[in-house]
């Protein structure tokens, strides 16, 4: 499905979830009575996060992902990193994939700052040499000091964000998958991580930006997706989709204040 030139490419992706009626229960009851849970759990209401998606990046192209909470943003970039697989549909990406998705995925609280770095390292793709190899380099970035020898459980978000950001962007990425994470964090650390992205994107690294920051996405991404209710809504060069997302809440801002 690859063309020349092309980084990733998804075709017809859907993604069904089966909603839950009832509570979960405790693990007990829930071992005690598995046939009856089983059954629920396979006849639980359907929701289809993303519905016959399809869109092609270029290498070395910024994407960027908008639309609103629950549109399907999340789960798109999961597919994409291979975390969650599509109901229906094809995706291929071309390289190495590094993905910075939710916060603290990945990392073991227990361990500290330094063993996670090179673990996450080595599982993104690096040689455990390689891996010690861009360890300085990791730990100068994230600017977290002594505290990278300290258990992760003892991190605030931002710290784990700055690990989470530098363990990412130091692996040496074909295709960086970001969300909404670098949110989280003081402004100086989030304005070195975009100046760092725009180093990437000028070495050729494709690149998808999930982010509710519309200022962002139009000057980071050369083009960009809007996702409602689980379906592309538009797609083009980032400023008008932006345009086109803003003028539809307004919209409907104007609806519900009208009613």
């Amino acid at each position: 499905m690859l063309s020349n030139g092309t980084a990733i490419a998804l075709e017809g992706i859907s993604k069904r979830y089966f909603l839950r009626a009832q509570r979960p229960e405790d693990i007990k009851t829930t071992v005690l009575h598995l046939p009856s849970f089983l059954k629920r759990s396979n006849g639980g209401r359907p929701l289809w996060a993303l519905d016959d998606v399809s869109f092609s990046v270029k290498r070395g192209e910024s994407l960027g992902v908008i639309g609103p909470n629950g549109s399907g943003k999340s789960t798109l970039l999961k597919i994409i990193a291979d975390l969650a697989p599509p109901t229906r549909g094809k995706v291929e990406v071309a390289g190495r994939i590094s993905a910075l998705l939710e916060l603290g995925a990945g990392f073991h609280p227990r361990i500290t700052g330094r063993e996670n770095a090179i673990l996450n390292a080595v599982l993104l793709g690096l040689s455990k040499k390689e891996a010690l190899e861009a360890l300085p380099h990791i730990i100068a970035f994230s600017e977290l000091g002594n505290f990278i020898d300290e258990p992760m459980r003892t991190y605030s978000s931002g710290m784990y964000v700055r690990l989470g950001f530098s363990v990412a962007v130091h692996v040496r990425p074909d295709v960086l998958l970001v969300d909404e994470v670098l949110a989280v964090g003081d402004g100086e650390f989030q304005q070195k991580c975009f100046d760092h992205i725009a180093k990437l994107r000028a070495n050729g690294v494709t690149i998808v930006f999930v982010s509710h920051d519309l200022g962002s996405v139009t000057r980071f991404c050369d083009r960009a997706i809007l996702l409602q209710h689980g379906q592309m809504q538009v797609e083009g060069d980032s400023l008008p989709v932006v345009q086109e997302y803003l003028d539809r809440i307004a919209a409907f801002l104007s609806r519900t204040v009208s009613s």
